[in-house]
């Protein structure tokens, strides 16, 4: 889980790329308003990339919840070896 979250810091890290449309305005514009473009960017792609996270958390919750529940249950053994015994 550690190893998943430095993943995702990593990329996050360098997701502030914009595409050449977004990038020609930010040149255009004083730094200021270009540091807020890329702002706006990021909060614009952050819901999708929470609502994509829920989505995995739930899907391995319920695998883990599914594979728990097909574990072999061992019977309980009788020490007396039959079922007659008082």
């Amino acid at each position: 889980m550690k190893r998943l979250g430095l993943a995702l810091f990593l990329t996050c890290a360098n997701s502030w790329a914009q595409c050449v449309m977004c990038y020609r305005t930010a040149a255009a514009q004083n730094a200021a308003r270009a540091h807020l473009l890329n702002m706006g960017i990021v909060l614009l792609g952050l819901p999708p990339f929470c609502i994509l996270g829920g989505f995995l958390i739930l899907a391995w919750r319920r695998n883990q919840a599914f594979t728990d529940n097909q574990q072999p249950q061992s019977a309980p053994s009788d020490s007396s070896g039959s079922c007659d015994s008082p």
